[in-house]
């Protein structure tokens, strides 16, 4: 993924008005991404424990998608799977993300789901950058290029129903 500013950021979003982009709170650590193992940036907010954000690259700029889900914990002997890049995670590793459908849809209160990894690291798990816990990535006949083809399609998947 090619390194966002945080102005590129802000002006991404299709899903919140632009006063709500400009208060979001994005991450100070953008020169320090790793940014070639990235599919897209994912990041919780540190002063609401309910909003996450996610970029992903689009044809015509980056898309910015605002998310909220429940800061409820699983079971601690819970496991469940991530949608977008296939990792289990125990307990509250995976949650379920919603986002506000953009336009008049959104407006009127309609949104769309998903389960996702809690901390939105999915490119990284994908490549093994980051390691969930031992048995949390099955073994897969895919190559990584295809595991993250994959990945990639499932997230365009989830953000074009945002448009639907």
């Amino acid at each position: 993924m090619k390194a966002l500013t945080e102005q590129d950021i802000r002006t991404s979003f299709v899903n919140c008005s632009k006063g709500e982009a400009k208060r979001l709170a994005t991450p100070r650590d953008l020169d320090e991404r790793p940014w070639d193992d990235l599919d897209f940036l994912g990041w919780r907010d540190p002063g609401a424990a309910d909003r996450a954000y996610l970029v992903l690259p689009g044809a015509d700029g980056p898309i910015g998608v605002t998310l909220r889900f429940s800061a409820q914990q699983r079971g601690f002997l819970r496991r469940s799977m991530c949608s977008i890049c296939l990792t289990t995670h125990p307990g509250s590793g995976v949650s379920l993300m919603s986002a506000r459908k953009a336009g008049q849809d959104g407006r009127d209160g309609n949104s769309v789901g998903a389960y996702m990894c809690t901390d939105l690291a999915c490119s990284l798990y994908v490549r093994g950058k980051r390691l969930p816990e031992p048995g949390a990535r099955f073994e897969e006949s895919l190559t990584q290029a295809e595991q993250i083809d994959r990945m990639v399609a499932n997230l365009e998947a989830f953000v074009a129903k945002l448009f639907g």
